[in-house]
């Protein structure tokens, strides 16, 4: 019988795992080695230390590596979790950082409980979560893209008629197409930067339509379909929320989903004083981005109708019902602050993070629901 337990913390990197143990009732972890980082040699290490009789409790930090090694060690029957990088505790004033010392203080931080381990999605899930961020990779080269051109015509005082108010419509790209330049090298220079826009919005269109057949035919279906029924809240939107959360029910309350997206203010208090700042922006990126998108449409009065109305077709009354008091809730909000003069960055934080709220009720409504019918 496993009596005892050996916590052991790994520093990973793409070819070397620097190894340290902590073993139960002893003061001080020790340093194992290093082995290079591939399955032969870690089947060994674990098969070493197993040898020992002990119970093994194994930990690394998440990184560029992925999940590879805790998929990997969960095959072999070993524990092990994957610890976020922000929530390590620090010591001031320690300047010294190697491989030896990060895979020491790991296995004594999770010794004591001081670590806090992230989810780990299924495959199937960290692919569609890929999939979502090559779109956002996409998006972000297509804004520079329309830069560099918009600045290009610019430079040469190249300006659009006045009726086109609005960049990058498809009237917009007619009038592009009858610019021409004297210039045989600028005429060079602005063709290859509409070729390079062109490009990137191809690829951008098929990654939309891989992201659409994902979000029919995953089993997140019902869930991506619930959300949309809120405001603001697409296919493109809704799926970045699937992908980056996971499962919702992860979360037992939404204030956790709140905390997990940084939207919760910070604060220092002390004594009789309480004093709220800014607001964390401690969670995922890509989920507060999208959330933020979002709470801008509730500054308008609610309302059902064109395609919003198509997109709660068919969905359950209850998550009508949550996505109406949704709208009705947040445009009061935005209203009450905007009539106290409050800035809108505040606002917005403010109406996105009870929308986050509104979005865990849906989302873990439909989840019981659909694990209850696999069920029966």
């Amino acid at each position: 019988m496993k009596d005892s337990a050996k916590y052991v913390g790994l520093d990973v990197s793409k070819d070397f795992i620097a190894v340290a143990i902590a073993d139960e009732g002893r003061d001080y972890p020790r340093y194992f080695g290093q082995i290079p980082n591939n399955e032969e040699s870690i089947r060994k290490l674990f098969k070493t230390l197993g040898d020992e009789g002990c119970r093994l409790n194994v930990c690394y930090e998440a990184g560029p590596t992925g999940y590879g090694l805790y998929r990997f060690l969960t095959t072999l029957g070993i524990e092990c979790c994957v610890i976020a990088p922000s929530l390590i505790p620090t010591r001031a004033g320690d300047r010294i950082k190697t491989d030896r010392r990060d895979a020491i203080r790991l296995a004594q931080l999770y010794r004591a409980g001081e670590l806090t381990p992230i989810y780990i999605p299924t495959d199937e899930d960290e692919a569609l979560r890929d999939l979502v961020r090559a779109r956002e990779v996409v998006k972000e080269e297509q804004l520079r893209a329309r830069h560099h051109l918009a600045k290009f015509l610019l430079r040469h005082e190249v300006k659009a008629p006045p009726h086109l108010k609005r960049k990058w419509t498809g009237i917009y790209h007619k009038w592009l197409n009858t610019v021409k330049f004297d210039n045989p090298a600028l005429e060079i220079v602005f063709q290859e930067y509409r070729h390079t826009l062109y490009e990137i919005e191809q690829r951008l269109e098929r990654l939309e339509k891989a992201i659409h057949t994902e979000a029919v035919s995953s089993d997140h279906a019902p869930v991506i379909e619930a959300l949309k029924t809120l405001r603001g809240v697409k296919e493109i939107t809704a799926v970045t929320l699937v992908a980056e959360v996971g499962s919702f029910k992860r979360f037992s309350s939404p204030r956790d989903l709140m905390g997990y997206t940084g939207l919760i203010p910070s604060e220092y208090s002390s004594g009789g004083t309480r004093y709220q700042g800014k607001i964390t922006k401690t969670g995922n990126t890509h989920i507060r981005r999208v959330l933020v998108e979002s709470a801008w449409s509730y500054r308008h009065k609610p309302n059902i109708s064109g395609d919003l109305k198509k997109r709660q077709q068919g969905q359950d009354a209850a998550v009508q019902s949550i996505a109406w008091k949704a709208q009705t809730r947040l445009h009061l909000k935005y209203a009450r602050m905007s009539a106290k003069g409050k800035p809108h960055g505040k606002i917005i934080a403010a109406v996105t993070r009870e929308l986050a709220g509104f979005i865990w009720a849906i989302a873990t409504s439909v989840e019981t629901t659909t694990s209850n019918n696999k069920a029966a």
